[in-house]
């Protein structure tokens, strides 16, 4: 089993509070091998034998042949991916132990090797004829039925491949290329320290008291993270710097028309489609506007700043231990579908969760889908506030997803991004209005749902305005050249000001804090999904309104359906059109219904 260094005390409360000795056992990731090489080791024999059957064949084979090598091929990626996972979840709760980066090296290194091998695979099946491709997809052999939408997708990225001797160059360059750089990220991030008075505590723990209700707290947090993110900003940028050049010169060479191209057709949507949603959220950036104008009211202040904007509105601080966070999660899952809430329990009863903060863990909170034949983990950074119980609900929606999708197998388990924070964000709007049921009081309400506001403006704008923060530091790397710490700041403080306008105060310290968010170096382009999969969240469960008991199996059918039909068909499973120009107008206004019940909820509170 993994752990992390906390340990238990005397004081079971305190214990509860920081959900001390909730850890996940990666163990069952290797079950059958002596260790990680000799799994290893059968990933390769497996990938020598596929080479050896099919390498010059695959653009030929008829749909039972090419149904029965992606079956093999199947297992070995389902074997390689659990490996895999074993070194980065190891790697995750503990970054500064050495032997865990030399792990997730060997396992990558290794790993490249054999796609380096297996690239025959891709480049094949992409040179085929339209005609022969066309006759394999449309034949009905149910051996290609957990690879039909992956076949018919891998053929979109044609124009975009390079040679094979070209494709082997860049594979086995990753390992010392992006993979390093992403690494070394990690590493640096993980190690900041952010001062306080009662000594350094991780980056999450300070980040945490941006919520606290007290301004003077939330006034030192915010200089302690400033600070905690001082010394190693010069290094950081230099990394930022070189990864936006490397996405350049790959755009450059796959003949990718803009930075997020690459991104989006991995989504599986047109970059224009993408851009319809980002204009439809720039233009509605007065419902955040309007939303920091309410909050200052509700805190007594004139302009609230940037590190009041997740401030609690509550008159108090409260926290919330484990036991009675997992109670209230499992109640409105419970609320909402039998069988989600036995996995939901399942999660909490079996050692899939890794739940404490700790000196050396990855920050924030993720799902790891791991393989078909296992189950999926969460991690978390528990602090014991409000907020870390919607975390909790949300990545148990990620979680709920992955074990659901098993079953469409590793080339169809795992959806677009544009529609993998569908789930999650469901799972959290569940939890929310199952509480908001349970509350008479208006003080409470006004909580609730100022956290709801605060939650969707976050997901929503506050990505999207990460994603024109992206566009402008892509855009202006290739312009530009190398970019300085300054010209970063200018970029971030330019692209948060638009959204923020007039209402909140951007101080001098808040121009570092890009420096921080992982999604810019893992996975550039990906921010604009969280807002994609809110709004497409938000109007799924508009139709559970709507419909009642008999939405349930449609959404559980979503839900196991993984990425087996393009974005367009998943969401019709449960009647949401993706191709109506109008639709992200629709969860647009129930963000804006959201701020008007706040609204109602302080006056009747007397707040305002």
């Amino acid at each position: 089993m993994t752990t992390t260094d906390d340990t238990a005390t005397t004081d079971p409360a305190a214990d509860d509070l920081a959900a001390v000795g909730v850890h996940w056992d990666l163990d069952p990731l290797l079950d059958g091998f002596a260790d990680v090489d000799a799994a290893l080791d059968e990933v390769d024999r497996m990938a020598d034998a596929l080479a050896e059957t099919g390498r010059g064949r695959v653009g030929d084979m008829s749909a039972a042949e090419l149904g029965a090598f992606h079956q093999r091929y199947a297992e070995l990626l389902d074997l390689q991916t659990r490996i895999g996972s074993y070194a980065s979840l190891r790697y995750a709760v503990d970054t500064a132990d050495p032997a865990n980066g030399a792990l997730v090296a060997r396992v990558n290194e290794r790993s490249t090797r054999v796609g380096t091998t297996l690239l025959f695979v891709t480049l094949e099946w992409a040179a085929t004829s339209d005609e022969h491709a066309e006759a394999i997809l449309a034949d009905p052999e149910p051996a290609l039925d957990l690879v039909r939408h992956h076949l018919r997708s891998a053929r979109r990225r044609r124009p975009h491949l390079l040679s094979e001797p070209e494709e082997r160059i860049d594979a086995e360059k990753d390992t010392t290329g992006v993979s390093a750089w992403n690494r070394l990220f990690d590493e640096l991030t993980s190690a900041i320290e952010c001062p306080t008075d009662a000594g350094p505590v991780p980056l999450d723990r300070a980040l945490s008291d941006l919520a606290h209700p007290d301004r003077a707290r939330r006034q030192a947090a915010h200089a302690s993270v400033t600070a905690g993110l001082e010394p190693g900003l010069r290094t950081r940028a230099f990394v930022f710097n070189t990864l936006l050049h490397d996405r350049a010169i790959d755009d450059r060479l796959r003949h990718f028309p803009t930075w997020v191209s690459n991104r989006n057709l991995d989504n599986e949507a047109s970059d224009e489609s993408v851009q319809a949603l980002i204009d439809a959220v720039v233009g509605r950036y007065d419902i955040p506007q309007r939303w920091y104008a309410l909050k200052a009211r509700l805190l007594g202040v004139e302009r609230i700043a940037d590190y009041d904007r997740m401030a609690s509105v509550a008159t108090s601080a409260s926290s919330i231990g484990w036991s009675a966070a997992t109670e209230v999660v499992t109640d409105a899952y419970s609320s909402f579908s039998p069988e989600m809430s036995s996995i939901v329990q399942q999660f909490l009863r079996e050692p899939w969760i890794d739940a404490p903060a700790g000196p050396g863990k990855r920050g924030g909170a993720f799902c790891a889908y791991t393989a078909p034949s296992h189950h999926p983990y969460l991690m978390l950074n528990w602090t014991g506030t409000s907020r870390d119980v919607s975390t909790l609900a949300h990545e148990l929606g990620h979680g709920i997803h992955a074990y659901l999708s098993r079953d469409r197998g590793i080339f169809e388990m795992s959806t677009p991004l544009t529609l993998a924070e569908t789930a999650s964000v469901f799972g959290e709007t569940v939890t929310t209005n199952r509480l908001l049921g349970m509350i008479d009081d208006p003080a409470e309400r006004l909580t609730l749902l100022a956290e709801t506001v605060d939650d969707s403006i976050a997901t929503v704008f506050r990505q999207v305005a990460m994603n024109r923060f992206e566009d402008a530091v892509h855009t202006a790397r290739r312009d530009e050249g190398e970019l300085s710490t300054d010209r970063f700041g200018d970029l971030w403080i330019e692209t948060q000001r638009a959204m923020l306008g007039d209402a909140v105060e951007l101080t001098e310290g808040y121009r570092s804090w890009w420096s921080y968010i992982p999604h810019f170096i893992h996975v550039p382009g990906y921010v604009y999904a969280y807002a994609y999969g809110q709004l497409l969240a938000l109007s799924v469960y508009r139709r559970y309104e709507e419909q009642g008991d008999a939405f349930v199996p449609r959404y559980l059918d979503l839900l196991r359906a993984g990425g087996s039909l393009p974005p367009q068909e998943l969401a019709a499973i449960v009647d949401c059109d993706l191709d109506d120009p109008s639709f992200w107008d629709g969860g647009l206004a129930i963000i804006d219904a959201q701020l008007t019940a706040a609204e109602e909820a302080a006056a009747a509170a007397g707040r305002i």
